[in-house]
């Protein structure tokens, strides 16, 4: 139970944090672009040094398919992964709804162009998300003490790069809490699908460039999958 408790605590502060930082910027105007940014990998670098040791801090349910499929995640725990992950971004949605009652869309992931470009630009995302997070980490537990900052580095950059265009969300947790409060779901399916195909190409291209056997079943110690 610590595991999932920990998968809902670091999705809720990724949420809060994350997209409280879109409210308050929408706001205030004092964050920027930039700033949301930047509290994306922050909060995420530290979330992975506070809960790593526990669950993995996977804080995304596409990253939890990505272990699983590389077969670093026990098939038991991925349903209650999943589930804790999409409740801790729920709950964040509706505390900041009661604490911004006034913003209509709570930092809910929508393109600003064509559908397919952000379906594909949040697949391919996801996808280098997923492949830095498999070639820096071990099973849950983190290889070095700077693969909290690469994970972070990468998101930051993600954000960055795509949020003007679709909401750069490379999770589907943290697109459903905010779509799910404020009834913004028209465009829910483009960040629950994309996310979960761009981390499941990561794992062979994870196998092509690593050692011999890297994700691989053999590598599954004690795994059920």
């Amino acid at each position: 139970m610590k595991k999932y408790f920990a998968e809902f605590v670091g999705t809720f502060a990724l949420v809060f944090a994350g997209t409280g930082s879109i409210v308050i910027n929408n706001l205030t105007g004092q964050l920027s672009h930039l700033g949301v940014s930047f509290v994306f990998g922050l909060i995420v670098l530290t979330m992975i040094y506070a809960l790593g040791d526990v669950s993995g801090a996977h804080l995304n349910p596409a990253v939890t398919l990505g272990f699983w499929a590389s077969y670093r995640l026990e098939r038991s725990l991925v349903l209650p992964y999943l589930l804790s992950q999409f409740a801790g971004a729920v709950f964040a949605s509706g505390v900041l709804h009661l604490l911004f009652p006034g913003d209509l869309k709570l930092g809910a992931t929508q393109p600003s162009g064509s559908v397919v470009q952000s379906f594909l630009l949040e697949a391919i995302m996801t996808w280098l998300l997923m492949f830095v997070i498999l070639t820096v980490s071990t099973g849950a537990k983190e290889k070095g003490i700077i693969a909290g900052v690469a994970v972070g580095s990468v998101i930051c950059l993600e954000a960055l790069l795509g949020g003007p265009v679709s909401g750069a969300s490379m999770n589907p947790a943290r697109s459903l809490g905010p779509a799910v409060i404020s009834g913004h779901l028209e465009f829910l399916w483009i960040y629950l699908i994309a996310p979960f195909l761009g981390a499941l190409i990561a794992v062979p291209t994870c196998r092509c460039i690593r050692e011999k056997g890297c994700c691989a079943r053999a590598e599954a110690e004690g795994s059920s999958a």
